[in-house]
């Protein structure tokens, strides 16, 4: 009986475990997690949300195992610091990484991504009130 239910997931599509959770998903190695990635082909998203009910679908992607890229210039500071104390909860949560790669702008990673080096910030610190840059 066991057999046909697992046959029956694997053509409905059902991503989630037999005991009913997804806690199977991120017990992975780092190794073999970058080894399915290679397989599976991960996606890169690019997301520019416009208030904070956009957050759950970048915590989404992530759940997917998909690298975003999170905008955040089309929102308010306030916004932007509430949608980043979320994505900070969620990434915790998947052992991902979150790194700032502009004014404004952060990579979100899964487990299975293995991001390598780092970007520096550029901008003079005693030059505020520029229209491009947000105080962050």
């Amino acid at each position: 009986m066991a057999f046909k239910g697992k046959i029956k997931n694997f053509f409905s599509g059902d991503d989630e475990k037999e005991n009913g959770t997804e806690e199977g998903f991120y017990d992975l190695s780092e190794a073999e997690a970058l080894k399915e990635a290679q397989t599976s082909g991960s996606k890169m998203i690019l997301l520019e949300p416009r208030s904070f009910s956009e957050a759950q679908a970048i915590a989404d992607n992530l759940k997917k195992r998909n690298s975003v890229v999170v905008n955040l210039k089309r929102v308010t500071s306030a916004q932007a610091k509430r949608i980043i104390d979320f994505l900070s909860g969620c990434i915790y949560a998947i052992s991902g990484n979150m790194q700032k790669i502009g004014v404004g702008i952060y990579l979100c990673t899964p487990k299975n991504v293995n991001v390598q080096g780092t970007i520096t910030d550029d901008t003079d610190k005693g030059q505020k009130g520029t229209e491009d840059e947000l105080d962050w």
